[in-house]
Parts: C-alpha cells; structure tokens; sequence
C-alpha cells in the first residue's frame, strides 16, 4: 500500500472535525510553503543539484531550520539514488513520509496525568506568546472532558495577568486561585493546591511569571514553586509545559533553548500556528529540542488547542498531493 494512501485512511479514521481545525489552522503555511514546493516539483523535470538547492531553500524560508533541512535533504538523496527515482513528483509521498518521521520523534506527545488524584500542569514562558490564552483553552478542553479543574494565577508581576486567567476563568466556568498583584508566586501556589485538595481537583492548571531578563531571578522563582508544589504533591508538577509563539519563528527555538532542560520542561505547546506561514518551525523545534509538541494553538476559538499530531499535520499541508496520488494496486 502507498503512503499516500495510509495516510488517508489514518487520517480518515480520525475526528472530521479536528482534521478540519489542522487543515483551516495551516492555511498560511500551506499557501507560502507548499504552494511553492508544488512550483518546484511541476517546474523541474529531473531531480538535479538546482533542485536539491531551491528545494533547500524553500525549506529554510518555512522555518524548517538549517540542520533539519540539511539532513532531510541527504536523506532525500539516498532515497533517490536508492530507489532510482527520476522525476520530482516521485518525492511527494516520500518528502511528506520523512517530515512525518522528523515530527514523531521518540518522546510520547500525551500528556501524562495522576491516574489516582490530583494532576499539576505548569505553565511556562515570556511573556505575549500566549500562555494564558492557552491555560484558558486548556481548562476548557479538560472541564469538557468531566474533569474538575482549577487555575492558579501565579503570574504576579504582569500588569493585567491575574485579570486576564479571571476572564477566562468567567468564560469557562473555572475557579482561579489568586492574591493580589505583586505577591509571592510560591504562595499562590501553595493556596491553589490547598484548594485543589480541598475541593477533590483533578487538574490544577498553574500560570507563572513570564520575565526573561534574568535567567538566575527565573529559576530561583521556579524552583521555589517547584519545592512548594513537590511538598504538597510528591509527584507534581506533572508536566510542565513551555508555550512558544510560533509566529516567531526561530525566535521560539531560542526561547525554548533560554528555558532548557534545568526548568525541568516535559512538552511544548506552540501557539499562534494559525497566524504564520512558517509553520515548518514545528520541525524544527522538534527536531532541535528532542521535547515533544503536545499542542498546537490553530485559531482563536475555544476549543482550537489541539493535541498536536504529526499526521494531521503533514495531511494538513500536503493533501492535494494525496488527491492527486491514483491509488496503487
């Protein structure tokens, strides 16, 4: 069976709607991005080193980031020389099958949840990249589940910040834990697990302050909640998740790099992919961080934080590719 076909019956046992959420949410790469590899591949009518180049290029101007381009590009070489291809459309299903594989990686995208009681989830990033937006969307998507949530509004130095995760709060019918601007982070912290205790909570939902002008500040302020939260709830947090405004591109990936491994990140959410025609930053970020996507933000509806999935993705970008494809014996 060919790819191309695999992949739309994978994608045909999935909901409608959230393939159609991928599909409007990556509306602006797929027209800058694919639009152009589409040129490419109808332009030229042999796999030459002009083609590897533009191809090369376009990649790179979708944020898919120089060392993953680098590499996607050599491993596209040896399937053309192994498998004796010729003309440029041959490398449809096979360009589309490799960015699959660079998305997937090894790390388990779900989230990973108390199975008995109380599950944390730490929300971290500078701020404008949408964080609480996303801790918002996230409440309602848990809160549809059946699940009993609560928010706590731990960023204490934005202006506006407590207000802002108030409002979502109201618009998803959410309790949030707060104090007054200005206080101790860890002491909201402490409160809202009190509470999540007290009212058999299963999600805690924690925003955190978003500076990044002194990493040392930073990490002092996370540790101090991470001691808080582990003295209340041995295993918390559960996740803790860096939100990336993917409209900025390789500016995301340095943020990403800023926080590092010693924040104790489990999982991205990107943010903002609907806004973008470089959502090859996608690959990138995977590939270069070895952390995995757990939620891409593809509109501004409440319920378009979705579960990011690698398929949905490539489908989203490439299936007038699959529409084209005539279906092999």
């Amino acid at each position: 069976m060919s790819f191309f076909k695999r992949l739309k019956d994978s994608i045909s046992s999935k909901a409608e709607a959230v393939t159609n959420k991928f599909k409007e949410g990556l509306t602006k790469t797929r027209d800058a991005f694919v639009d152009r590899v589409d040129d490419l591949f109808s332009r030229r009518k042999k796999i030459d080193e002009d083609f590897y180049e533009e191809l090369e290029e376009i990649l790179i101007g979708a944020d898919v980031g120089v060392n993953t381009v680098l590499k996607l590009i050599d491993e596209l070489r040896a399937e053309v020389k192994k498998r004796k291809i010729e003309n440029p459309s041959e490398l449809q299903p096979i360009l589309s099958e490799k960015l699959i594989e660079l998305l997937k990686g090894d790390a388990d995208a779900g989230l990973k949840l108390n199975p008995n009681g109380l599950s944390v989830i730490l929300f971290v990033g500078v701020n404008g990249v949408g964080k609480t937006t996303t801790i918002g969307k996230m409440a309602h998507m848990f809160k549809s589940q059946g699940k009993k949530v609560l928010m706590a509004a731990g960023d204490t130095f934005r202006a506006g910040a407590i207000e802002q995760l108030e409002t979502w709060g109201e618009r998803v019918g959410v309790d949030v834990i707060k104090q007054q601007s200005g206080a101790d982070p860890a002491a909201v912290m402490f409160d809202a697990v009190q509470a999540a205790k007290t009212r058999g909570v299963d999600i805690l939902l924690c925003d955190t302050a978003g500076r990044l002008q002194n990493k040392v500040n930073l990490m002092e302020e996370l540790n101090k909640i991470y001691r808080v939260i582990q003295r209340e709830v041995p295993d918390a947090p559960h996740e803790v998740i860096l939100v990336l405004d993917a409209t900025t591109g390789q500016n995301a990936l340095s943020q990403a790099k800023l926080f590092g491994d010693k924040t104790g990140l489990t999982g991205l959410v990107l943010s903002k992919l609907d806004g973008t025609a470089k959502g090859g930053i996608v690959v990138a970020i995977r590939q270069e961080l070895a952390l995995p996507v757990k939620f891409v933000g593809l509109g501004e509806k409440m319920d378009d934080l979705q579960p990011f999935d690698s398929e949905q993705f490539v489908h989203a970008l490439f299936g007038k590719w699959i529409g084209e494809q005539k279906e092999e014996d």
